[in-house]
């Protein structure tokens, strides 16, 4: 699978944990469209129709909960996988993400191989398992 042919977009307002998020996903070879404000990752959204968004849940102008709503909405945009993202665990706040249609919740501070991990889990669930351009039919017996 290549990376380079998913889009990604993350939205935090804070320098270090958008840097660390867009240093390691472009480490493995996704596009990523960067945004510092709610606004911005709505329009991002729009623009290049991501297969992912990584949205911190307080930011300015649209909190992450508001971007997802929004994704949710639009037709373009409503299958994209949405990772809400917060340094705020609390039980409440996962749930009210997954109301509004959010796919997964990571609670900051996390590792690299953690959100690598959630990334890919995510975007494959999205392309369909199993892989629609995998012609091979699995016969016999299957042990582990």
């Amino acid at each position: 699978m290549s990376n380079a042919r998913y889009k990604i977009v993350i939205a935090d307002d804070d320098p270090t944990i958008s840097k660390l998020l867009e240093r390691t996903l472009r480490t493995d070879g996704y596009q990523v469209f960067m945004a510092t404000d709610g606004e911005q990752a709505v329009e991002l959204a729009v623009k290049y129709q991501p297969d992912l968004l990584i949205l911190d849940l307080t930011m300015p102008k649209l909190d992450g909960y508001e971007i997802t709503r929004a994704i949710r909405r639009w037709e373009e945009t409503k299958r994209a996988c949405i990772i809400l993202l917060t340094a705020h665990p609390e039980e409440n706040s996962a749930a009210r993400g997954f109301e509004v249609g959010a796919d997964d919740y990571l609670v900051k501070p996390f590792t690299p191989a953690h959100l690598r991990a959630r990334v890919q889990t995510w975007l494959l669930r999205r392309a369909g398992s199993p892989r629609e351009d995998d012609d091979e039919t699995l016969e016999g017996e299957f042990s582990l």
